[in-house]
């Protein structure tokens, strides 16, 4: 599996930042459409290799390290003008960069290879760290949220120095390779400024709660964003917090980590849930649902040593991965989809290694056999691993981050594993968050003078055999969350109590209707009263001083949450996306496009089978008149331009001449699912019940995959679903055996004219339709500020 994403990185994308799995090609920053914060990772140093060097080495690939290393130091250059994220440019690349460094002196060491070796690595080290420092010229010590590589900050064309705030990670995630890199340097400088930030982070935490918030304003110190948990914008400032005292042996680390540790489990830690709280109002959640980021914490509460909750967190975790295949990037507290991403995360598999390392259990290999599978059976794409694009419908995003490289497959490899696999003893080893190899070695600690509270301390690591002396234990810990999220449906909360003289029961959001007399008063007595806006929409307000009583107050702050709930639930099935998979030769169902539903024809979602079928492009394209070629048509899936004519006018004329689907191919040159919100087609107004097929849209970008295909291999057959389909032979029960065998490449020229401009119908000379790079990202802005803006509102 690694083999297949790493080398399909360097025959494809090398020496661009990422791999585009989907369309073969490198990621190349400022040539694709911005995908805003995301994209502050890139920084032209060809990111995956860099973040790939020391998983050649654990993978006992050391003549590819070697190849690798020789290629970094020819060819990457740092001194680019570029605005990169500090953060992820610290623990991705200067990470890479130290862990590359200690595998190739620990090989040079052992005297078989690196012999020409002379810290070259870490030269390059230090160079990326000095360019990272002016970040951290603010009063505070906290550092700005990104510098610019060849000017640093405020300077005449940095394009930074103005923001005012930064995520707690983003400020407490130095120290590990700050602090490496001054002791294998022996300039203090980097470990120093790292120091200040989380000597200042600690000044600010919520003195009640012992909490820190998300976002913090680097400036004034005050906390933007109050909600606190373990996931996105905190998660590694608590991992390096311990970590911290592990690789340099400060014990001022340890006991800042005990009093935050001691906090997550007081207010954040409800196993095995994890939820948000405010730092001021510790017992208050933040919110209904968890990200995918906090499935580091079990690791971390092995290496802390608190294995019951660990287990408990672990195993409700793997229960909603065996529900939606992967960890959606966020999911609700009775386990549905929040947010249906899925960008290849790989806390979950580093959290099982970690599980399985204390326990021994051989439960969590099974677990880590769950992860091979899902990946294989439905990220693997021709050209690597494709992230999901939305985990419900099993689409795919056309991505695969430095990180997956980095730390998934380390953590796999390391989970199966036996002792004489492994080409050095990782127990001499710190796992950065990125999970790069520093020494430790590096643990010369300095002297420190000031007096420590020993009652923060828990000096002792748990002996698991005292831990498990009955081998039945951890099973017991885990069955009833098993039963919580198989029977995750979302029901109402248990009749508590009739109100003194209603005779009832409290009302609940989902039988709430706006013109019911007995409904308003209802609400009067809870204290919620009724807005009627301008246009046409209700607002509900609670004021608990004037309900009818405590207990009736109660019902009113309830039926606000329920309702709260219940409109967001709305608003997210308003649109639910459908799959459209290429199952032909040579695709075999590995590629999967993320396709806008429409309001009429056959619902998707219930249909067990989807609609499966070769491809046709209809003439006329637009399908507005009668279908000219019906002949083609018929028994076929119809492919549509946007535009014209209402969707159901295009839905009728190819249903007529037999069509037995329909895709509708967006016009606006550009557009993609990646940075557009999700499309649904509507109907014309009228009854379109006589529309018995399924209509379907695709934004510019994967209609033109499809496209694509049709004229590289004449013929494409597709399956238009709910959710996409077991990958591989399951699907091609008419295929070939020829035709079976496994495709480990795109044909690279399959897409070669995805950022031209040349309607399907024109074939000829692409040289005078190609559109330059400015002109597609003007195309692009549009839409880019759309799908922004719709990220802040749901923020």
């Amino acid at each position: 599996m690694f083999d297949h994403a790493y080398q399909n990185y360097m025959d494809h994308a090398y020496p661009a930042d990422e791999l585009m799995p989907l369309t073969c090609r490198g990621r190349v920053r400022g040539l694709e459409p911005s995908r805003g914060d995301v994209d502050d990772a890139l920084g032209k140093f060809s990111l995956t290799l860099i973040d790939t060097l020391d998983t050649l080495v654990l993978l006992n690939k050391t003549t590819e390290f070697e190849a690798a290393v020789r290629r970094v130091l020819s060819d990457v250059r740092l001194d680019n003008d570029i605005v990169v994220s500090v953060f992820e440019t610290n623990i991705r690349v200067l990470g890479g960069l130290l862990g590359g460094h200690s595998m190739a002196v620990m090989l040079k060491d052992k005297g078989e290879h690196m012999q020409w070796y002379q810290d070259e690595l870490l030269h390059m080290a230090k160079d990326l760290g000095l360019r990272l420092l002016p970040a951290f010229n603010t009063s505070s010590g906290l550092p700005y949220p990104r510098v610019n590589l060849r000017f640093g900050v405020r300077g005449p064309e940095t394009r930074t120095g103005t923001e005012t705030d930064t995520c707690t990670a983003c400020a407490g995630t130095m120290i590990l390779e700050f602090a490496a890199l001054s002791r294998f340097t022996g300039d203090p400088v980097f470990e120093i400024h790292a120091r200040r930030a989380l000597d200042f982070l600690w000044e600010k935490r919520q003195r009640n709660s012992n909490l820190v918030g998300t976002t913090i304003n680097i400036h004034s110190g005050e906390w933007v964003r109050r909600d606190s948990g373990v996931g996105a914008g905190i998660d590694s400032y608590y991992e390096y917090l311990l970590k911290a005292y592990i690789l340099l042996g400060d014990d001022l680390f340890l006991e800042r980590f005990n009093i935050h540790y001691a906090s997550i489990m007081k207010y954040i830690s409800q196993p095995p849930l994890l939820l948000d709280v405010h730092i001021h109002k510790p017992l208050l959640p933040a919110r209904t649902w968890m990200d995918s980021l906090l499935a580091f914490f079990p690791g971390l509460q092995v290496l802390k040593g608190d294995i019951r909750p660990a287990i408990e967190t672990h195993e409700m975790l793997y229960q909603v991965t065996k529900k939606h295949n992967f960890l959606p990037e966020a999911f609700t507290t009775d386990f549905r989809v929040h947010w249906a991403q899925h960008p290849l995360r790989p806390e979950f598999a580093e959290s099982t290694y970690f599980l399985y390392k204390a326990t021994g259990d051989p439960y969590y290999l099974e677990a880590g056999r769950t992860i091979l599978d899902n990946l294989n059976r439905f990220a693997r794409v021709p050209c690597g691993f494709a992230a999901m694009k939305d985990v419900r419908t099993g689409s795919h995003e056309d991505r695969m981050d430095s990180f997956f490289l980095a730390e998934m497959f380390k953590y796999l490899f390391l989970l199966f594993a036996d002792a004489e696999d492994l080409p050095f003893d990782v127990e001499d080893y710190v796992f950065t968050t990125e999970a790069h190899l520093l020494p430790l070695s590096l643990s010369t600690a300095p002297h420190f003078n000031e007096e420590l509270d020993d009652s923060n301390f828990d000096w002792t690591c748990p002996n698991t055999r005292l831990l498990f002396p009955d081998p039945a234990f951890p099973r017991n810990l885990r069955e009833p969350i098993r039963s919580a999220v198989d029977k995750s449906c979302p029901r109402p909360p248990p009749y508590r109590y009739v109100e003194p003289g209603m005779g009832r029961p409290p009302l609940r959001a989902q039988d709430f209707m706006a013109n019911n007399v007995e409904h308003l008063e209802l609400l009067r007595r809870m204290g919620v009263s009724l807005i009627h806006l301008k246009d046409g929409r209700v607002q509900l307000v609670q004021h608990a001083t004037q309900a009818v009583s405590a207990v009736a107050a109660e019902d009113g702050v309830r039926f606000m949450q329920e309702m709260m709930e219940l409109s967001s639930q709305q608003q997210k099935e308003q649109l639910p996306p459908r799959a459209i998979q290429i199952v032909s030769h040579p695709f075999l169902g590995r590629v999967v496009l993320t396709a806008g539903p429409a309001q009429f024809g056959i619902d998707l979602s219930k249909s067990s089978t989807g609609v499966r079928g070769f491809v046709t492009v209809a003439e006329p394209y637009s399908g507005c008149t009668e279908i000219t070629n019906a002949e083609y048509v018929q028994g076929h899936i119809a492919l549509l331009q946007r535009g014209q004519c209402m969707f159901a006018e295009k839905a009728r004329h190819i249903q007529k001449a037999g069509a037995i689907g329909g895709i509708v191919i967006d016009d606006n040159e550009g557009s993609s699912s990646d940075t557009a919100p999700l499309f649904q087609m509507a109907g014309d107004g009228r009854s379109t019940d006589d529309i018995t097929m399924p209509l379907l849209f695709l934004f510019h970008k994967e209609g033109n995959i499809l496209l694509e295909a049709l004229k590289e291999y004449r013929e494409a057959e597709v399956l238009l679903s709910d959710k996409a389909r077991d990958r591989g032979v399951t699907l091609l029960p008419h295929t070939p055996p020829s035709l079976l065998e496994p495709v480990s490449l795109f044909h690279a020229s399959l897409f070669r004219r995805l950022i031209t401009s040349v309607p399907p119908e024109e074939e000829g000379d692409t040289d005078s339709s190609s559109q330059s790079v400015d002109e597609l990202l003007a195309d692009w802005r549009e839409d880019l500020e759309a799908f922004q803006q719709m990220e802040k509102d749901e923020l």
